[in-house]
């Protein structure tokens, strides 16, 4: 039987993980069909988690019961979202094992209520994997400075992490460093560096998003034709470009004496996950941010309707051919037209934190709403 494009990525070097749950999904054995089509991780967030419980009826039973139990809000959350984590990570069991704890992993979101607070961040990762119970169960934190603290006492831990929200090469760099430095603590401890695992987040799409509209107002108002036709081919590079960046500081870093230590006690590499991977924009090819990140070794974790379309008209082929510096090219072009990639991915990051506590915000109430009406006399 011909492998699948996802089973040829990963025959590469490039792991694909679905960036969705939901029980619907679990049970109604979509799950185990694209684990077996070469699918090898999940990643969810609370935007997920808002949409898939706020709508539908798939979790109105077990709301009604656990409402009838006398738990709060966030204690029903938090029964429907570990339940779902937990079986999805008993059907990528096999992947883990057989990758030898590679892949397999599910991604669970640390409260982002919390997202500054990073002593009960830490305490609530802890909490998570106690409650969760699996082995291949990542916990996610955003790469804020807080959060970058948070991941690397949870890696002290031993608590495998995703870094998060990851915009710009110097949020990247920063989950590096919490990685090395909680790796190292581990050691101190006599932790066994041989099962932990970590990947950072990069994420893609909202980056050539913002850029595309900056410069639409500029080509609003440029009237020469060179100068227009030169601005209109930057437009749907800049994301791409920022994670060639990225990319090459990975294989720095992680190529240099500071991880060769670590390495020889048995540490993996922290891999790059491209996140954020669905197409915005209708004029770009739909499977556009997975073919021009094909890169090994790294992951990329994408929506069921990304995932779809690159099953049916994906194809394999390195990305990263040309030379990095056609990438630092194009980000000082833009930064000489008043567009800094820094700036944004700052901004951008910020606005995901918000986005993010705004969804865990709107999930809590519709499952107050939904329980008041479920359990109404």
């Amino acid at each position: 039987m011909q492998p699948t494009t996802i089973q040829q990525l990963a025959d590469y070097g490039q792991s694909i993980w679905l960036d969705y749950i939901s029980r619907s999904l679990l049970e109604s054995g979509k799950l185990k069909n694209l684990i077996a089509q070469g699918l090898r991780g999940m990643t969810s967030n609370p935007s997920i988690f808002n949409q898939v419980i706020s709508s539908g009826r798939d979790y109105d039973e077990r709301i009604i019961r656990l409402k009838a139990q006398g738990k709060s809000t966030f204690e029903i959350y938090d029964a429907l979202t570990i339940a779902d984590i937990q079986d999805a990570a008993d059907f990528f069991q096999g992947v883990y094992e057989k990758t030898k704890g590679l892949d397999g992993y599910v991604s669970l979101e640390i409260n982002p209520q919390i997202a500054h607070r990073v002593d009960e961040q830490v305490k609530e990762g802890i909490r998570l994997c106690t409650a969760v119970q699996r082995p291949n169960l990542m916990i996610k934190v955003p790469a804020t400075k807080e959060g970058l603290t948070v991941a690397e006492e949870l890696i002290a831990y031993g608590i495998n992490v995703n870094v998060t929200l990851i915009f710009s090469l110097q949020q990247y760099e920063g989950a590096v460093k919490a990685y090395f430095k909680g790796l190292n603590r581990l050691t101190q401890h006599q932790g066994d560096l041989t099962k932990l695992r970590s990947v950072a987040s990069v994420f893609v799409s909202r980056v050539d998003t913002t850029v595309d509209e900056l410069l639409d107002e500029r080509l609003a108002d440029v009237s020469d034709s060179i100068q227009k036709e030169k601005l209109q081919s930057l437009k749907g590079k800049a994301a791409v470009a920022n994670c060639r960046a990225i990319f090459e500081k990975y294989r720095e870093l992680f190529g240099g004496g500071a991880f060769k230590v670590l390495k020889e006690k048995g540490a993996d590499i922290q891999r790059v996950l491209w996140g954020s991977t669905s197409t915005k924009n209708p004029q770009y090819s739909d499977i556009k941010y997975v073919t021009e990140l094909i890169a090994r070794p790294t992951v990329n974790t994408i929506p069921e309707k990304t995932l779809h379309a690159f099953l049916d008209h994906g194809c394999i082929q390195e990305a990263f051919t040309y030379p990095a510096s056609q990438s630092k090219d194009l980000l000082a072009q833009l930064k000489n037209l008043g567009i800094d990639a820094d700036r944004i991915c700052q901004d951008l990051l910020h606005d995901g934190v918000v986005a993010f506590e705004d969804a865990f915000q709107a999930l809590l109430a519709s499952i107050e709403k939904k329980a008041a009406q479920l359990c109404a006399p």
